[in-house]
């Protein structure tokens, strides 16, 4: 089968490859995914750049999201599994083999059923992003009378999360960087948008809760705004943080003692069961009801992989970036 892999870590246009590599067969329990589309998360370029974790095999298949057709079943999966459409989570966590390639093979329970009125290209934007959205927002209790303060609200984890807090009943303010990402923010149902390099944040979102403060905050980068925690959140108030630009950071850890702020770490990959089911319910009743919007930002064909790594890394593309894989 085609393949994208690396075999050591790098700049993208160093060490990815395209080649042919032995087509997997699913083992028992496992499905095997005919792959349509791959999506490219910030984690799988850090990962292959070594910035977050070395490699730990002798060749790795990046992206661990995709969707696709599941064409083979491995024992004691029902047959019936066959030509389902499905989305996948978790491909390339602790496993060599992800989803830049013809097929991916992984246990039946990480192919979640796509429904009919969802692309293929949707569907590999759900893994990473929607379920960090929904599991963030489920933790920062959103709920009628809360006001949550999401970072990035037009990136592809902020975007799913702003749909999700507005569907808990939640105010929201989002953050941006330019006014195209205003207009994608307010789109998704932000009440309130804040542009953090033209405005002082926490001048703004004191001023729209009445010097108050928000409730939570979604966090994806704790290092660059762990100094915003004592201008934007209120005392016995919440930061869900699902990302890191830095391995240590200074954190106002006085104001945080003294007014019982709640500092929460989520990581997607290692959700426990029943934060996983609650995700993919969620997920899956957006999707149903036609209650998400997606921001595919652009495309790729497999062929064009390091273009698509690199324009993860360099952070221009509005939206979600996915590989075309057939």
């Amino acid at each position: 089968m085609r393949a994208a892999y690396y075999e050591q870590n790098g700049p993208a246009n160093d060490v990815l490859k395209l080649g042919e590599v032995d087509s997997p067969r699913p083992g028992p329990g496992e499905v095997r995914v005919k792959l349509a589309t791959s999506g490219v998360n910030p984690s799988d370029v850090k990962a292959r750049a070594g910035s977050t974790r070395k490699i730990s095999y002798s060749r790795v298949i990046p992206h661990s999201d995709g969707a696709g057709d599941i064409d083979m079943v491995g024992d004691g999966v029902p047959a019936a599994r066959l030509g389902e459409r499905v989305w996948v989570w978790n491909a390339q966590w602790l496993r060599a083999f992800g989803t830049c390639a013809d097929y991916v093979t992984l246990p039946s329970a990480q192919a979640v059923r796509l429904p009919a009125n969802t692309s293929f290209e949707i569907g590999a934007c759900l893994g990473i992003p929607a379920m960090t959205a929904y599991h963030a927002v489920a933790v920062s209790r959103a709920a009628p009378g809360v006001t949550l303060l999401i970072a990035g609200g037009a990136g592809s984890v902020g975007h799913y999360a702003v749909q999700f807090a507005k569907a808990a009943g939640a105010a929201v303010i989002a953050t941006v960087s330019s006014p195209e990402k205003a207009n994608a923010a307010r789109a998704a149902g932000a009440d309130h948008t804040i542009d953090y390099k033209r405005e002082p944040v926490g001048e703004r979102v004191m001023a729209i809760t009445d010097k108050k403060g928000v409730d939570a905050v979604i966090e994806l980068d704790i290092a660059a705004n762990a100094k915003l925690i004592p201008h934007v959140v209120r005392p016995h108030g919440m930061v869900v943080v699902y990302g890191t630009g830095a391995a240590e950071a200074a954190v106002p850890l006085g104001f945080c003692l003294r007014n019982a702020i709640t500092l929460r770490f989520i990581f997607v990959y290692e959700l426990d069961t029943a934060e996983r089911a609650a995700a993919l319910a969620g997920i899956e009743h957006a999707l149903e009801t036609g209650g998400l919007i997606t921001n595919v930002g652009t495309t790729f064909p497999l062929a064009n992989i390091v273009a698509a790594h690199e324009a993860v890394e360099q952070g221009k593309v509005l939206g979600n970036v996915v590989v075309n894989i057939g």
